[in-house]
């Protein structure tokens, strides 16, 4: 059904709505009057024309070509602006089997997804970047445009599971399993615009011909953007900077409204941030955003310094690997005060630099370290945007500090931890455990030197399955080292144990009056601290109705089934416990029911008197209710006559 949707919708879909201009962009424009074609054509269409939305994300990533970037849009829409949304929607599959019904369905919402990217690549971005001196108002702005190719389009409860009033869907060419809501539903949802994983960019634009080096000026179109927020990250460029900025309504300049952000990420780009509000009636008023970008250094730069908590001079940064990158510190951003934004720069020596050693900062201010041996010295600055650094420079040390290794005992209830310290630290002090997703043994500390130690970690409260060994290593004059070693190592799984409590009398089951059934009690206790299951068998029927309270349990247990499939006593009961992992422990005991075969004071069990009544006793409870169940399973019925 969804290819045939698809190859419909593209017959019917022509552009209603003109390109516009900077100036004049967001205009309210039907969608009706579609005539037939082969293409989708959303010429003119902004994001804003389809989703109503109550607050909506922009991120923007311009690629370092600067001529390509990334956009990713999360829009947010609740109560009866969904119902807008889903109706825009529904409106877009008129003259196809069950669309413009009033009913969006999980086939439209397919089709949307499969032609949202042809669609999307059609529309306006609003944006436009222009070379030179401050530009403001109507220019030949160099505008960006959607890729195709690069496009992916998402939703959140478009078509919400299970609702009230969900249904078949009823076109005779839905897909199997369709089902369809009323437009009309007020569930919020959610609209994603994304990258596809296969592509680097979604949006392109003329190559900036200095790529950044230059005096640029950024504009955006946000009217009728009436709650939005704008992230324009853009590529390294040294000592590139915002140097004006403002919304301008019909061209005048609005001071009152909150100035964008901006602010440098530790990996040396620049990031700018703006809120976007555009006031509900006040159409057709046109409101822009300029930002002017520029090179030229500041007329006053403040120097970084190192603060008071940065490593001091020749500290070691601990890594564990000797080749490849690893993380080793998400504390960098307090080492360097600077108001302009900051990156460590570490310059090693040419032969270190040779075989690999480097370090960077991602935009979350963590430090990456490629080693490129086992260990290497460089010396460090806090350098800012404008290329300031720090006036001292540290000289740090990086490298493995610690080995190991690790393997399971022969019982299988610890890990043989034996770590080493390296010829870069004397001494360590280590503290592991064994880990395994969000469960952890018991933690063993010991000071470990370059002749090694052992240490049995605990899988006490470790599940059956991979575990690694987790913890951390310290020592004076280097940063606190954080490690998880992989050993390959699995615990095994312990069955459960399970047991049956008796009453005085030395019995397993407690009898009721009727005679029909009987109760067991008892506890389960599994060794790997997995959830339990109980199931308790007799006369070739189970029932897991236990009543359990932590490693108690307690079940009552019917014999009727044992009467109607003539089953004598004693009662063979199956009580089984399975854990987690599926293993299995049965605990099969036999229960004697104690009114089988009464018998009465003289020995005699079958003396009855002529008279129907008995000769001093009674028969047993359980004979009664046996007499009974086998009339009923016989389907003897007694009636009174009239």
């Amino acid at each position: 059904m969804i290819p045939v949707l698809v190859m419909l919708l593209l017959s019917i879909l022509t552009p209603s709505i003109e390109t516009s201009t900077l100036e004049n962009e967001d205009q309210n424009q039907a969608t009706s009057g579609r005539q037939g074609s082969l293409d989708v054509d959303c010429s003119g269409y902004t994001f804003e024309d389809l989703f109503e939305y109550d607050f909506a994300l922009f991120n923007l990533d311009i690629n370092d070509d600067w001529a390509t970037g990334a956009m990713d849009a999360q829009a947010w829409v609740n109560g009866s602006k969904s119902a807008v949304v889903r109706d825009n929607l529904d409106g877009l599959f008129e003259g196809v089997p069950g669309g413009a019904d009033d009913w969006m369905s999980t086939d439209e919402r397919e089709a949307v997804r499969s032609i949202g990217p042809k669609c999307i690549a059609d529309m306006e971005t609003r944006l436009g970047i222009r070379e030179g001196i401050a530009h403001r108002g109507s220019v030949d702005w160099n505008d960006l445009e959607f890729v195709e190719d690069g496009i992916a389009l998402d939703e959140v409860n478009l078509v919400p599971d299970d609702h009230p009033q969900e249904r078949d869907c009823s076109s005779a060419l839905s897909g199997q399993g369709c089902k369809e809501v009323p437009v009309t539903i007020t569930d919020d949802l959610e609209i994603h615009l994304l990258t596809d994983a296969s592509e680097n960019h979604n949006v392109r634009f003329d190559q900036l011909p200095n790529q950044g080096g230059s005096n640029f000026t950024l504009a955006m179109n946000v009217t009728n953007i009436t709650d939005a927020r704008l992230v324009l990250t853009f590529p390294v460029e040294q000592g590139l900077r915002v140097s004006d900025l403002g919304f301008y309504d019909d061209g005048v300049l609005q001071d009152e409204l909150a100035a964008p952000v901006s602010e440098f990420l530790p990996d040396g780009r620049l990031r700018v941030v703006a809120d976007v509000d555009y006031p509900l009636g006040s159409y057709p008023m046109v409101r822009n955003l300029f930002i002017d970008f520029t090179t030229m250094a500041p007329f006053t730069n403040e120097v970084p310094v190192w603060s008071s908590i940065a490593p001091p001079e020749g500290t070691i940064i601990p890594l564990g690997v000797t080749s490849g990158e690893e993380l080793a510190s998400t504390e960098t951003g307090t080492w360097v005060i600077d108001e302009s934004g900051w990156n460590l720069q570490c310059n090693f020596s040419a032969l270190d630099q040779y075989e690999g050693w480097s370090v960077r900062m991602d935009e979350d201010a963590s430090l990456f370290v490629t080693a490129g041996g086992e260990s290497a010295s460089a010396q460090c600055a806090g350098v800012d945007a404008y290329g300031a650094e720090t006036s001292e420079h540290r000289n740090y040390t990086f490298g493995r500090v610690l080995t190991a290794t690790g393997v399971l005992s022969a019982q299988g209830d610890t890990i043989t931890f034996s770590p080493s310290s390296t010829s870069l630290v004397s001494t360590l002090t280590v503290t592991a455990y064994a880990h395994q997703d969000v469960n952890m043994g018991p933690s063993v500390t010991e000071i470990v030197n370059t002749q090694g130690s052992v240490m049995e970690l605990s899988l006490t409260g470790i599940s059956p399955g991979e575990v690694m060994v987790m913890g951390t290593a310290t020592a004076q004059g280097m940063l606190d080292y954080a490690f998880m070693m992989d050993f390959d190592l699995e615990k095994e799984n312990t069955p459960p144990t399970i047991s049956i409590e008796t009453n005085l009398q030395g019995q397993e089951a407690e009898w009721e009056l009727d005679g029909l059934k009987f109760t067991l009690t008892g506890n389960v206790i599994d060794p790997d601290g997995q959830d339990v299951t109980l199931t308790l068998v007799i006369c070739d029927g189970q029932t897991t109705n236990f009543d359990r309270q932590n490693l108690a349990w307690e079940i009552q247990v019917s014999i009727a089934n044992c009467i109607q499939n003539d089953v004598q006593s004693p009662y063979t009961v199956d009580v089984k416990a399975t854990d987690e992992s599926g293993d299995t422990t049965t605990l099969t005991i036999q229960v004697v029911d104690p009114n089988a075969g009464a018998v009465d004071d003289s020995g005699n069990e079958d003396a009855v008197e002529d008279d129907g009544e008995s000769s001093g006793i009674l028969p047993a409870p359980g004979l009664i209710a046996t007499l009974l169940i086998g009339l009923v399973a016989a389907g003897w019925v007694s009636r009174r006559q009239d």
